[in-house]
């Protein structure tokens, strides 16, 4: 039986990667696969990087010139020239439809029509020598696909270089160059910076040459770009195509970050440049140096960031922290006793801002750590300790997608059905999953603005379990709290897993 719950010109902006030869940003970024070494060493080498932690002086005075700095960071700022090679792929391969008239301008040019020849293509990005013997970090796109890559230095010797290892999750690749007494950066605590703190951006943008170009922190902690590890530093210097892989230096010439990706209209400079930290970077090179892969540890959970309804919900004092939408049978999370609606506040002694936070900060802590960690359950705070785990490569991302967070009204417009045995095979409903499937939605309901969709299944109404159908309307009648918190299991993508939703009918 079916039940119906019832009750009475922007500008597109575009996300790019700063390369040469896009000379349009790119719309979207997704990766998924983490790449390995080709030929991952034998013994594992280890990597010996400058580090200073010491916070800057902050004393409101502005330097009359930068020169100095520059002068001793310059040098370890390199030209990346990347090149790919024409290839030919069979034309089933090819991009490009039958009746796409694109295919004959790739065609074979000696015949055998079953074929395609794609160009040669040219890159240029930059890249910041870390050790004396020649480990370099990059990003991961300056890299990517290429068949040859030069490392040009500041005195003019040109070296090839080999990939030790890419990581297309944050962004960061590590290439090796044949050379030893080679200037370094020394790297800076990330975590240490403050919005506020000059900063000089330093790369090779549209190929003209070393450039520096001076801004200040304008924010922290940035995500929501398309990486699966995300804690972007937000700079107003100037960087453009061709700075991807070069450094962000603070005051005192430390590496803060690599400068990677910019919002823009245009696909150049505007004002928003987002780097990757240098701690997430360390971490990201030292694993792939001394492991020929990225080691990163897992708790088992789908997180969610704590909205404003959210925290009102739950409890909370603000938006901060991270919400446990699942834990996962059998996960470091469930042996350590997490529970769904958990808030994670602190995790191994630090704050935690939001989900993109704590999914690094798990993932830095190496496998089979204890770890202390607080969260609020109930209105209550509840300390707990969880052994965190490698994440096994073959399983979904735990932290994998934010929950839709446009909460606004409640479930008028909603139609719900039984969840009977032929639905729950349709829909791949896991045998432990009970509740009432949502079977329609109107679009122009304030409940699918909040993020629930067709095929959805309601597990929770105001934290009540939902049976079937009626349980869902039961719930939703007569309540004198205009917002309702539901518990939804839903597939998005390759991905499912439960979320929280709070619907808000008093807006």
């Amino acid at each position: 039986m079916k039940h119906r719950i019832l009750s009475g010109n922007t500008a597109a902006i575009r996300v790019g990667f700063l390369t040469m030869t896009a000379a349009v940003a790119v719309a979207t970024l997704a990766f998924t696969h983490l790449v390995r070494a080709k030929e991952p060493p034998t013994h594992p080498a280890k990597v010996n990087v400058a580090v200073s932690d010491s916070p800057l002086a902050r004393d409101g005075r502005h330097a009359v010139s930068f020169a100095p700095v520059v002068k001793r960071v310059a040098a370890s700022v390199v030209k990346v020239n990347v090149e790919t090679k024409a290839k030919i792929i069979p034309m089933s391969q090819s991009p490009f439809g039958d009746n796409d008239p694109r295919r004959f301008f790739f065609g074979n040019p000696l015949g055998g029509g079953g074929n395609m020849r794609t160009p040669a293509q040219r890159g240029l990005g930059s890249g910041v020598i870390i050790t004396e013997d020649g480990y370099i970090l990059t990003n991961n796109h300056v890299v990517d696909g290429a068949d040859e890559i030069k490392v040009a230095l500041n005195d003019g010797r040109e070296f090839t270089a080999k990939v030790i290892g890419r990581d297309p999750k944050t962004e960061v690749a590590v290439i090796k160059i044949d050379a030893h007494g080679l200037p370094v950066v020394t790297l800076a605590d990330s975590d240490k910076i403050e919005v506020g703190d000059v900063c000089l951006a330093i790369g090779n943008p549209f190929g003209v040459g070393q450039t520096v170009t001076m801004g200040i922190v304008s924010a922290t902690g940035r995500g929501n770009v398309g990486l699966d590890y995300e804690d972007f530093i937000q700079t107003d210097a100037a960087i453009n195509p061709g700075n991807s892989g070069g450094a962000l230096v603070d005051a005192e010439g430390r590496l803060i970050g690599l400068n990677t990706l910019i919002l823009s209209r245009s696909g150049g400079y505007q004002g928003i440049g987002f780097a990757v930290p240098s701690n997430l970077a360390r971490f990201i090179m030292t694993s792939l140096i001394e492991n020929g892969k990225v080691v990163r540890s897992y708790l088992g959970v789908v997180l969610q960031d704590v909205t404003p309804a959210l925290a009102k919900k739950f409890k909370l004092q603000n938006d901060e922290g991270a919400l446990i939408g699942e834990v996962q049978a059998k996960s470091p999370a469930d042996k350590a006793g997490l529970k769904d609606g958990d808030v994670v506040l602190t995790y191994n002694g630090k704050k935690v801002t939001d989900r993109g936070h704590l999914k690094i900060q798990v993932a830095e802590t190496a496998p089979g750590t204890k770890v202390p960690l607080e969260v609020l359950r109930d209105g209550e705070r509840v300390s707990l300790h969880v052994t965190v785990r490698e994440k096994p490569g073959s399983e979904d991302e735990a932290n994998a997608k934010p929950a839709d967070e446009d909460n606004s009204e409640s479930l008028k417009g909603v139609g719900v059905t039984d969840l009977d045995s032929q639905t729950r095979t349709q829909l791949r409903v896991p045998a432990g999953i009970n509740g009432a499937v949502v079977n329609s939605v109107d679009q122009d309901s304030v409940a699918y603005a909040s993020g629930l969709r067709e095929g959805d299944v309601i597990i929770e109404i105001n934290k009540h379990s939902v049976r079937n159908a009626e349980d869902a309307v039961r719930l939703t009648q007569k309540l004198a709290d205009k917002t309702i918190l539901l518990k939804v299991w839903s597939r998005q993508g390759g991905s499912s897993g439960t979320r929280f939703l709070v619907v808000d009918e008093s807006k």
